[in-house]
């Protein structure tokens, strides 16, 4: 293999002539051995305010290293001797500090004390600088490239051709901005910037903004000067350096948009191009608000940790979730691809124009970003059925909350790796669900006018949760007052739709942001009244535990509760309050189905007779109920079975009906929760409840899985419904499946691995192919080669589910090495394996044995190594197993100590104990009733 480096020559290149040289052959630096560090908190002081920052960065590929300058105009509101703002390894070699006509206030290079626990640098000033004034704070600087996927990093790709080409790219949320030049890195402390970069003219460099100069330098450099940006927060500050080609369309408004991916692959870049646009203009008229910046990139990085990263007009993605293939990748993920960039752009304004004041309330950001997923892509590719995915979101933020570990969507974080954990569940899903269940209860026309209202009033600000319920409720002054929009506060309130009350929402919401966990609502017929109880749900501890009374201390909701009866097709309305109340339903009310669809972010039990009710109505005439709300009542019957508040059996002749199921979304719920039995009895190694159950599954199902077909065709909920199926079907050795992915692979295999297989089908038939030797090799060779990251991804799970631990072994090496499977994608690997009933004590013993290599790769409070706790410890539901995970979570404590996955992982383990206690005879019991 040749080694292609497109590197750029470290060269003398002069400053520009509004920067001062820096004067190596002046008089030496002021010393610094009288001072100590003037500053003790986490937080930068606010007294100091950035205003401008100019910025020129030197990024050498041959060394891996770069240089830079920055110039930061700073406004002062208190006398100080100091400037503190945040560095973090960068080597600063010269500080000064000039007054508003840029000259020096000394004629020496001003002390730099640094802090590195706190990751800050403070800059003396000999001379006060006086409190109303404005200064400019210059530093030069220089550093290495990063080898992870924070800071400015090293990336890499292989052509086809096996050429390998380096870049260098950016990703700074949440405190990494730090580390690639000094800053204040906080953000509330927004301000302007305009970038300049120095690049061989072999590449291409991107920014935030457009291109307003091109300096020739010399015969080998070039520089790239930048527009100025608009106000933002230093994690949102962009730059690459790279080779790639790109694509690009103007929006009607005439935004400028460009999807830029490495030259072999830019074929896969038109679906997101067309998708960016028409999601743009989307936000353009929702929002209404013109998307500020006259260009917007999307990059598909090859080296990424997350699925993107919402840079203002300069994206960057993961290739997974940029890149589509029709050739290669499903419905799925085309489904996927589209989520991501709606994501992104929504971040645009949520995030971008209007950002919160502190990482406590990142919700703000990822909640609002991860529903406008939903209402975007509705309204503009409703072909793709998102709507389907919704419940699954709230379903995986209940399954977090209503664990002890959990924590309230708004929660303190101070220390990088603490805010690093706020990126989790919590701000994502259960802010998505929560705003949902707002928009519902407020309605689409109320809701999107609150939403412009607070990005309007905000614009280029910080925000925090109680000026999003002021702009929601409509608390306004005459300035934003207009004739056609409500405006009541608590003193004057407006009806809302919740007939005969009235809406405090800072009180409602609070209840919602502010504490954790899930409500249960509890109803049971009482003659023509529904009887309402409200309490905390929590699936590992039960009413008749000591500890109960204490965990429900003090919890209490607004719960907007919705309910639809058989005498009416009407959505009753009610907002739940207290810990009990009641409702007027009518005598001749014969079923009652609490929480509609789903709005709200709740779980029901039917106290009495009513599950039997459901479940007999379900089995008469399941159309009487939405998909949504049969869902529903799937999995908060599942749920109630895991905390032991409903009996398995009831469960199970719950989803007894799903013979007759038609739809997609509650189908595959009620299979996954089979699945989920299924694969945890099988790890634990009971054969006679894994055989029964595989019987029963096999045979129950049967005319659905024998009715799919080996192709693309279809909806996008239709072929994910295939995809799962029939993967499930092999799992549990359906002879059919079986033999025809295997007389699919051996075609394959024959082809020598040109055939091309449908997308749907791919990971199942190569699952089949991966059990014999021939056919793992020839997968891995083929995973070496192929230029299609969805592709490669689906190899990579199946590589995963051989029953050899040689080969699952081999698979975590390869990880670890980064070459032939990259960093980026190790944390995935890991959880494969440990997914395989093999694997699962060969992945956990890994992890142990590697854990401080881990933490080096991914840093402490990613999603990576929050990936891989969760994700090696799941499938374990024994004492001895939990013991052994407390026991090594211990011997890391000093390094881990602040990590709440832990606990959570923990949770989890407690869980699947108590379920197995629960639950585990009556399994049995009715399996052996001949049920089958």
């Amino acid at each position: 293999m040749i080694l292609v480096v497109l590197g750029l020559l470290s060269l003398a290149i002069p400053l520009q002539a509004s920067e001062p040289p820096n004067p190596t052959a002046g008089p030496p630096p002021l010393d610094t051995g009288s001072l100590s560090f003037p500053w003790s908190r986490l937080r930068l002081p606010g007294y100091i305010v950035p205003l401008h920052y100019h910025l020129v960065l030197h990024p050498n590929l041959t060394t891996l290293s770069y240089t830079g300058t920055v110039r930061i105009e700073l406004r002062v509101e208190n006398n100080t001797n100091w400037v503190v703002l945040h560095s973090n390894r960068l080597r600063i070699t010269w500080a000064t500090v000039l007054d508003q006509n840029l000259a020096p206030l000394s004629d020496r290079a001003l002390p730099v004390l640094h802090h590195p626990t706190h990751e800050q640098a403070a800059v003396f000033s000999p001379k006060i600088l006086s409190c109303g004034q404005k200064y400019f704070l210059f530093l030069e600087f220089e550093a290495e490239l990063e080898e992870g996927f924070y800071g400015f990093y090293k990336s890499s790709y292989r052509t086809s051709s096996g050429e390998t080409r380096i870049l260098a790219s950016t990703h700074f949320e949440p405190t990494s901005a730090r580390t690639a030049f000094p800053c204040f890195d906080e953000p509330s402390f927004k301000a302007n910037y305009t970038i300049s970069i120095r690049r061989s003219p072999a590449h291409t460099a991107l920014s935030n903004m457009p291109v307003e100069k091109t300096v020739v330098l010399d015969d080998v450099l070039v520089e790239d000067r930048f527009t100025a940006s608009v106000r933002m927060s230093s994690y949102l500050v962009a730059f690459i350096v790279c080779d790639f080609s790109s694509v690009s369309e103007t929006t009607a408004s005439g935004v400028k948009v460009s999807v830029y991916a490495a030259p072999d692959k830019l074929q896969q870049t038109h679906y997101a191009l067309k998708a960016a646009v028409k999601l743009l203009e989307f936000y353009e008229e929702y929002f209404n608000i013109n998307y500020p910046l006259p260009k917007q990139d999307l990059v598909a990085i090859p080296d990424f940790q997350s699925g993107a990263m919402e840079n203002w007009g300069l994206i960057t993605f993961r290739e997974t979730s940029l890149l589509y293939d029709p050739a290669t990748s499903t419905g799925s993920d085309r489904l996927w691809v589209t989520k991501v960039i709606a994501h992104e752009l929504a971040h645009q304004w949520f995030g971008n124009l209007v950002t919160m004041e502190w990482w406590n309330d990142i919700w703000l950001n990822e909640g609002f970003a991860n529903y406008m997923e939903y209402i975007s892509v509705e309204a503009t590719y409703p072909e793709l059925q998102v709507e389907d995915y919704l419940l699954n979101t709230c379903f995986a933020a209940i399954s977090q909350d209503s664990l002890n570990s959990s924590r309230p969507i708004s929660s303190a974080a101070e220390s990088p790796t603490q805010i690093k954990e706020m990126f989790d569940t919590m701000s994502y899903n259960k802010g998505a669900c929560v705003l949902h269940m707002l928009r519902q209860y407020m309605t689409d026309k109320v809701f999107q006018s609150g939403i412009v209202r607070y990005l309007r009033r905000y614009i280029y600000g910080n925000a925090r949760n109680q000026d999003l319920w002021d702009s929601l409720a409509n608390t306004c002054s005459e300035d934003d007052f207009t004739s056609d929009e409500h405006c009541y506060n608590r003193r004057q309130a407006a009806k809302n739709k919740y007939v005969g009350e009235h809406l405090d929402l800072t009180t409602m919401m609070n209840t919602w942001i502010l504490q954790k966990g899930v409500p249960l609502v509890t109803v049971a017929r009482q003659g023509s009244r529904l009887l309402l109880k409200q309490e905390r749900f929590l699936r590992t501890t039960h009413p008749s535990d000591p500890a109960w009374p204490g965990l429900q201390q003090g919890y209490l909701w607004h719960i907007p509760l919705t309910y639809r009866t058989d005498s009416s097709p009407s959505i009753h309305r009610h907002l739940l309050t207290t810990p009990t109340d009641s409702v007027e339903v009518g005598e001749e009310v014969g079923w009652v189905k609490v929480n509609v669809d789903m709005a709200g972010y709740y779980l029901v039990h039917y106290d009495g007779s009513g599950w039997d009710v459901l479940t007999q109505l379900l089995k008469d005439n399941h159309t009487a109920l939405s998909y949504m709300d049969r869902t529903h009542l799937i999995h908060n019957a599942f749920q109630l079975t895991t905390a032991g508040r409903l009996s398995i059996n009831k469960a199970l002749d719950l989803i007894g009906y799903l013979q007759s199921e038609s739809h997609t979304v509650p189908l595959l719920e009620g299979l996954a929760h089979l699945e989920a039995f299924y694969r945890m009895v099988e790890r634990i190694d009971i054969p006679d409840i894994t055989q029964n159950l595989r019987t029963y599954i096999l045979g129950y199902f049967r005319s659905v899985i024998d009715g799919q077909t080996w192709s693309d065709k279809g909806s996008v909920s239709e072929r994910r419904l295939r995809s799962e199926l029939l993967s499930l079907a092999c799992h549990l050795e359906h002879r059919p499946c079986m033999e025809q992915a295997k007389h699919r692979f051996t075609r394959w295999l024959d082809s020598n691995s040109t055939l091309r297989l449908p997308a749907d089908v791919t990971e199942t038939v190569y699952s089949i192919g991966a059990q014999e030797d021939r056919g793992w090799e020839a997968l891995l060779n083929t995973y070496t080669r192929s230029l299609s990251e969805t592709h490669k991804d689906k190899i990579l799970s199946a590589l995963a589910s051989s029953q050899d631990t040689n080969k699952l072994h081999r698979l975590l090496e390869l990880g670890l090495e980064g070459h032939v499977i990259r960093t980026q994608d190790l944390d995935s690997v890991i959880v494969m394996v440990a997914r395989n009933p093999r694997g699962h004590h060969l992945a956990w013993s890994y992890v142990q044995k590697h854990w401080s290599t881990l933490v080096e790769k991914f840093q402490l409070g990613s999603f990576s190594i929050r990936n891989i706790i969760i994700g090696t410890t799941a499938q374990f539901s024994s004492t001895e197993e939990l013991s052994e995970v407390r026991v090594f979570f211990e011997s890391i404590r000093k390094q881990g100590s602040q990590l709440r996955v832990m606990q959570v992982a923990m949770d989890n383990i407690q869980k699947n104990i108590l379920w197995l206690q629960r639950n585990l005879g009556t399994l049995r019991s009715w399996l052996d009733q001949g049920i089958v």
